[in-house]
């Protein structure tokens, strides 16, 4: 048996691996590790403690980043390329596991809870699997990815879900099953509130049925009013401050007729007609506007909690500056980040502990 060089082996005393110098052989073809196999060791294994510290970082920060934090926190050695693997692939066992709630409970539930559902984009990288060196053929582009958020009305306690690759009616469900978490039962009231995407508005009543209301958000809807105040009145700001007053008074009829007179001609782009576009955003929309209804329930007509949701569940990860992914790893790291912000992170963990072997 003939000596081979030494190789570094980790294996920490708490996460299961230390830093040591291993002799390696080569008897033939075959490489042998006598360190390895006396200590009953695994060369360039990572330990389940190691692997949730790795993937803690991993939901939060570049994998580069997580390599530097290791050893400054840790003083342990791993390269950026095993902690991505050891990220996405927990990613990948929680998205696994999640099961959505799709039927309404029989309990009574809560009485009001609040939902809101968004799409965001997402930077995802291609290449040409034809190209020889497919760095060389890598190209950018933004997709949508689907979140959402419930939570009971009066609390702070919020659950959120989503999904990339799933599409509208899977989007649907995440947001259901997030209503449920939150207490949705056969008396609860659902009060939705959205951008004015027509298949939020229609994932709500899917979801909800009868039980269900959605409203436009207030300030989407008064941004398009802005735009056509200058077209309206000299006084743009007096001119918009009325038409909001109408509007929470749920006199759309008269924003409506503040509006028609100074409609562009049809030929005109709607690019150079806002007075159009509002008139027709309101008119297609007369039937979600009851913001008066809303502010005597004590119910948001804003839909600034999903925004807000975006950029520290999506944004502060998955947009990071030069973050480009690969399709088939938004979802896991959604689902990372997900879990742990609805209290499943530590269940998830006691269970991989008990069931996995590093």
């Amino acid at each position: 048996m003939a000596s081979y060089g030494s190789k570094k082996l980790y294996w920490h005393s708490t996460y299961g691996l230390i830093e040591v110098n291993e002799r390696l052989f080569r008897q033939g073809s075959c490489l042998q590790r006598p360190f390895s196999a006396s200590a009953g060791v695994r060369c360039r294994g990572v330990s389940a403690p190691l692997q949730r510290v790795v993937t803690d970082f991993g939901a939060d920060h570049p994998f580069r980043q997580v390599s530097e934090k290791l050893q400054e926190h840790y003083g342990i050695t791993l390269p950026p390329e095993t902690i991505r693997q050891t990220t996405e692939r927990h990613g990948r066992l929680m998205l696994e596991d999640t099961v959505l709630e799709t039927t309404r409970p029989e309990r009574t539930g809560k009485a009001c809870v609040l939902v809101e559902m968004d799409g965001g984009m997402v930077p995802i990288v291609t290449s040409d699997p034809q190209t020889a060196d497919r760095r060389k053929s890598k190209t950018l582009n933004w997709q949508e990815l689907k979140l959402c958020i419930a939570r009971e009305l009066g609390s702070t306690r919020r659950f959120y879900g989503g999904t990339f690759s799933g599409g509208t009616e899977q989007a649907g469900q995440h947001l259901h099953h997030c209503a449920c978490l939150a207490g949705f039962g056969r008396a609860t009231d659902i009060h939705g509130v959205g951008d004015g995407a027509v298949w939020i508005a229609d994932q709500i009543e899917h979801c909800f049925g009868s039980q269900g209301a959605y409203l436009v958000d207030f300030y989407h809807l008064s941004e398009y009013l802005a735009e056509a105040a200058p077209s309206c009145s000299p006084d743009t700001d007096a001119w918009l401050d009325q038409r909001q007053e109408e509007l929470k008074a749920n006199r759309s009829t008269k924003v409506l007729e503040a509006l028609l007179p100074h409609l562009e001609a049809p030929a005109t782009p709607d690019a150079q007609a806002p007075v159009r576009k509002a008139y027709r955003y309101l008119s297609n929309r007369r039937d979600q506007v009851d913001y008066a209804g809303a502010i005597r329930l004590g119910r948001p007509i804003g839909s600034g909690e999903i925004e807000s949701a975006h950029r520290f569940v999506v944004q502060a990860r998955l947009k990071k500056p030069g973050a480009w992914w690969a399709a088939e790893n938004v979802d896991p790291m959604l689902a990372l980040r997900v879990t742990r912000l609805n209290g499943g992170w530590n269940d998830y963990w006691k269970n991989f502990a008990a069931c996995h072997v590093a």
